[in-house]
Formats: structure tokens, C-alpha cells, sequence
């Protein structure tokens, strides 16, 4: 049995679809999870909660971490730590692999080619708590003897249930004929990762087992464009006009006087100001079949998708 842990973000939701290419039997875990396939089996937990968290995993051959939180600096440092844990103690006690979904806010945030390779620093709390919660991965894989791997991606865009500040603040504005909003600068570049791309190589990985006792990036389109190329991509695919502003850093300081939401993107505001060079070389090496879908690729399916939806509620 492979078994998501977190299965109802968009992430777990459309990894559970493409787990379908290596098992039928496939379990959902979340407080409140929902049936992505037919053939999937449901269990309700809290991983907050060991044991329950425990009776999540029983029988599973592999566990994909994929759980998120809301983007709370409080909550995160109180509660990541927990949740690893649990999902470690977990998965060495019922004999699992582990494939842990993981983000970028532990790295540098500056101009320098991301690698597999390259150390944490993070520049805030968000950042550290990620850090931290990898290292007791690392720990575990080191010392415990547990069979894990890491994922990791940099910013999403993909279908509309994508979470993300580019899919927020551009895609979907323009989709809808609005303006987009950038923080920043638009002329620095940015690699971004097709969503279904993340959790089809996701599930390649999780079913590989020389991938395991590693860190992989996930594949991205080897083309790094500024914002503002991006939005001009979107408005030719969308029909729309490239429209945007520019939020600028002395906006955001303000507004987080009065704004929880503003004040939580401070930490991140250095990964808008410098170019953002992901490199994922590691992964299409070791898999030089899998094709990385491009940026007009990507764009024309949720342009797709956004007319579907609009064509399904007239009807």
C-alpha cells in the first residue's frame, strides 16, 4: 500500500492520481480526506497525534509526506516539528519508506544556482523551522536507519486549486481579464514548476528504489523567465491584456502594520529581489525520459481548464 499523508492539498490530490501508474491500492490520510480514485481507502488523522498518526501508516510499503500549513509563523514553529516526528516514528516503526514533499524557505535567498547540494540559510523563522524539520529527516535516515527521500520544488503554477503567490496574484487575475500584481521587481528571473510535473516525478521517485537516501529537485523547464515575460505569456495564451503593478517592499512594510498576511511574506521578500535559478540537472539525468512540460504548455492546459470550467457552469 502507498499511503499520502496530507492528501487533500493540491499537492496529495493530484499525487494520488498519478500513483495510479504504479499501484491500485492506494491509501488517503488527512483530518477530513476525500476519495481522489475510486479504489482509494480513507483514514482520518491527526498528525499532531502519534498514535493516530501510527494507525495512519500500518501497512503502508511506502508514506508520502505531504502535508501543509497554513502560512503562520507560530503555527509552523509549533507544529512542524510534531508532525515530522510523528511521521518518522511512524514510518520506522511500521518498516515504511518515506518521501517527504519539501520547499525552498530553508535556502539562500539570493541570485546563486539552487543545487541539492547547497546549505541551508534561512532568513527567518519559516525558513528555520524547515531547516529543521529536514535535518531530523536527515538524522533519522543517518542514525535510525530509515529508507526516505527528499523532494523538493521551488514556486508553483499549474491547475486552478494551485496554491502559490504566482498563481494567486498572476495566473488567475489574468485569467480574468484583471491586473496582475508583482512583488518587487519584474525583470528578475524565476523557475517555476508545473504542478502536475512535481507529482508525476514524485511518484516516479517514491516508485524507484535507487532514488532513495537522496535529495532530488524536481524537474522544472529548463527556461528561467522574468515576471514580466511570464505575464506576457500568460496575456498572448489568455487573450488578455499583460497588465501589472509592481508591489513595492516600503507597500509591504506598511501593510503589514495592519495586515497578519503582509507581515508572514516579509521573510520571503529577498527571493523576489534576486533572480531565482533552480537547478533540477540531478533528476533529468537519472531520468532522461521524463518530459517537463514548458511554460506555454503548462499555460495553454490551465487555459483550458478555466474555459472548461466557465463552459460546465453555464451549463
Amino acid at each position: 500500500m502507498q499511503t499520502i499523508i496530507g492528501s487533500t492539498g493540491p499537492i496529495g490530490t493530484m499525487l494520488a492520481s498519478n500513483l495510479t501508474a504504479f499501484t491500485q491500492d492506494i491509501r488517503l490520510v488527512s483530518r477530513n480526506p476525500v476519495k481522489v480514485n475510486p479504489t482509494d481507502s480513507l483514514v482520518n488523522a491527526d498528525l499532531l497525534n502519534l498514535s493516530q498518526t501510527l494507525n495512519a501508516v500500518e501497512g503502508s510499503s511506502i508514506v508520502y509526506f505531504t502535508a501543509g500549513l497554513p502560512l503562520d509563523t507560530q503555527t509552523w514553529v509549533q507544529k512542524w516539528p510534531i508532525m515530522m516526528n510523528n511521521v518518522i516514528e511512524a514510518c520506522i516503526y511500521h518498516n515504511a519508506k518515506l518521501v517527504y514533499f519539501d520547499n525552498t524557505y530553508m535556502y539562500p535567498q539570493s541570485s546563486l544556482p539552487l543545487l541539492e547540494s547547497t546549505p541551508p540559510k534561512p532568513n527567518g523563522p519559516k525558513g528555520e523551522v524547515r531547516g529543521l524539520i529536514t535535518q531530523l529527516l536527515l538524522d533519522a535516515m543517518r542514525t535510525r536507519h530509515l529508507e526516505a527521500l527528499i523532494c523538493r520544488a521551488p514556486e508553483f503554477y499549474g491547475p486552478e486549486n494551485t496554491k502559490s503567490f504566482t498563481q494567486s496574484a498572476i495566473i488567475t487575475p489574468l485569467l480574468n481579464g484583471q491586473t496582475a500584481k508583482v512583488l518587487l521587481s519584474s525583470t528578475t528571473k524565476r523557475t517555476l514548476i508545473y504542478t502536475p510535473d512535481a507529482t508525476r516525478a514524485m511518484a516516479l521517485l517514491g516508485n524507484t528504489p535507487r532514488a532513495f537516501g537522496e535529495t532530488w529537485h524536481l524537474p522544472c523547464c529548463e527556461t528561467t523567465p522574468t515576471y514580466e515575460e511570464f505575464i506576457q505569456m500568460c496575456s498572448a495564451i489568455f487573450n488578455t491584456e499583460s497588465n501589472f503593478k509592481i508591489i513595492q517592499k516600503w507597500q509591504i512594510n506598511i501593510g503589514s502594520i495592519f495586515s497578519k498576511q503582509l507581515k508572514e511574506i516579509q521573510e520571503l521578500l529577498p527571493r523576489y529581489e534576486h533572480d531565482s535559478i533552480f537547478n533540477s540537472e540531478k533528476f533529468k539525468k537519472a531520468f532522461p525520459t521524463f518530459k517537463t512540460t514548458n511554460y506555454e504548455g503548462g499555460l495553454k492546459a490551465i487555459f483550458k481548464e478555466h474555459q472548461d470550467s466557465k463552459t460546465n457552469l453555464k451549463e
